[in-house]
C-alpha cells in the first residue's frame, strides 16, 4: 500500500519559521517519524514538499493509480489552492488535511480552508503528531476501502 504525503509551501522551514507556532521540529523529522510509523503499518510513503503549486498538483496525479490514500498539509494553499482542490477531489483514495497549528485559532483569514470540503477529514493543531494521527487515519481508511 502506497501513501502519498504532500507538504506545501514554506514547510521546508519547519524549525525555523515561527517555532511559537509550529515547534522546532524540522520537516525532515516529521519524514523521519513517518518513516517509521510507515514500517510499523506496513506502508510505503511517497512524499513531497514544494513551494509551487503545480509541483503538488502533478505529484498527486502521477500517483493517481498507484497510491492508496494521501496526506495533505497545504500550508499557505490552504486558502487559495484551487487547483490543488480540484487534484484531491479527483483521487479515487481517501486524503487527509493535516496542519501543525489550529488554523481555527490564529488570525481570521487562516481558518477558512477551501482544501477541507475536497478531503475527507482534516486532523490539526497537534503540532507532528497531526501528521502522525493523520498516517494512521488514512491508512485505516484505505485499508476499509479495499475490503
Amino acid at each position: 500500500m502506497k501513501i502519498l504525503v504532500l507538504h506545501g509551501p514554506n514547510l521546508n522551514l519547519f524549525g525555523r519559521r515561527e517555532p511559537h507556532i509550529y515547534g522546532t521540529t524540522t520537516l525532515a523529522q516529521i519524514d523521519e517519524m513517518l518513516a517509521t510509523l510507515a514500517r510499523e503499518l506496513q506502508v510505503e510513503l511517497a512524499t513531497v514538499q514544494s513551494n509551487h503549486e503545480g509541483v503538488l498538483v502533478d505529484f498527486l496525479h502521477q500517483h493517481i493509480d498507484s497510491a492508496q490514500g494521501a496526506l495533505v498539509n497545504p500550508a499557505g494553499l490552504t486558502q487559495h489552492g484551487v487547483p490543488l482542490h480540484d487534484a484531491i477531489k479527483a483521487m479515487p483514495f481517501p486524503v487527509l488535511e493535516v496542519h501543525m497549528s489550529n488554523i481555527a485559532a490564529r488570525e481570521p483569514w487562516r481558518s477558512h480552508s477551501i482544501i477541507s470540503p475536497a478531503v475527507k477529514g482534516t486532523i490539526q493543531g497537534l503540532g507532528p503528531q497531526s501528521y502522525l494521527l493523520g498516517l494512521r487515519g488514512v491508512v485505516a481508511l484505505a485499508r476499509q476501502a479495499t475490503r
